[in-house]
């Protein structure tokens, strides 16, 4: 498999719009060529839903998911711009999903990588530096693992970088821009909250 670069990453989402982590999988699914990967993405109808991000998302759903036992509990808002779309049984669905993947032992944190804050990232850069230091490692690999370190704790804590808990081979923002692409509108997580029994809220 071709060695990915984020510029190549860079390149892919200004040409098509479409996000991070669809660019990297259609790169790598095309062995690092721009133009195929283009292709792959217009086939799933991913370039075309990026194109929707600047659109008005104003419609949508409130929805909540209680866990059987009783012990956790998510309310949740996703977006779409019509409320058409919004009462289809695909989207309701979706809304479900993604509410029951918050809820899942995934529990995210954040919805997205500009939620986590600055002081919170450097304290896992310092903390993953460190880390590499310590296991003697080259000064001139320190910045890719901690890197790889810093992406790793993103995945663990941001929804939408988050593996689908019904079908980790896509991310849940892949899973909102695969429903995008079906509904031909902007379809995003507006907020959520996640209660878990015997936890302290914000």
């Amino acid at each position: 498999m071709a060695e990915i670069s984020a510029e190549q990453v860079k390149a892919l989402r200004q040409a098509t719009g479409a996000g991070m982590m669809a660019c990297k999988s259609a790169l790598q699914d095309a062995d690092g060529d721009l133009v195929r990967a283009t292709e792959i993405l217009r086939e799933k109808g991913l370039a075309s839903a990026a194109k929707r991000a600047g659109r008005s998302a104003d419609q949508g759903r409130v929805d909540s998911y209680i866990h059987f036992n009783n012990t956790v509990g998510v309310l949740i808002e996703v977006n779409c711009e019509t409320d058409f779309v919004a009462n289809t049984d695909q989207f309701k669905a979706l809304v479900k999903d993604i509410a029951l993947h918050i809820a899942s032992p995934a529990s995210p944190i954040y919805l997205d990588r500009e939620q986590v804050p600055q002081d919170v990232i450097e304290q896992e850069t310092k903390i993953a530096e460190a880390q590499a230091r310590e296991a003697g490692k080259p000064d001139n690999v320190v910045p890719r693992i901690v890197e790889g370190k810093v992406a790793s704790y993103y995945k663990d804590t941001v929804l939408l970088e988050q593996p689908y808990v019904k079908d980790d081979s896509k991310t849940v923002q892949q899973l909102l821009d695969e429903t995008s692409a079906a509904v031909g509108e902007k379809v995003a997580v507006r907020r959520f909250v996640r209660y878990k029994l015997g936890e302290e809220g914000d």
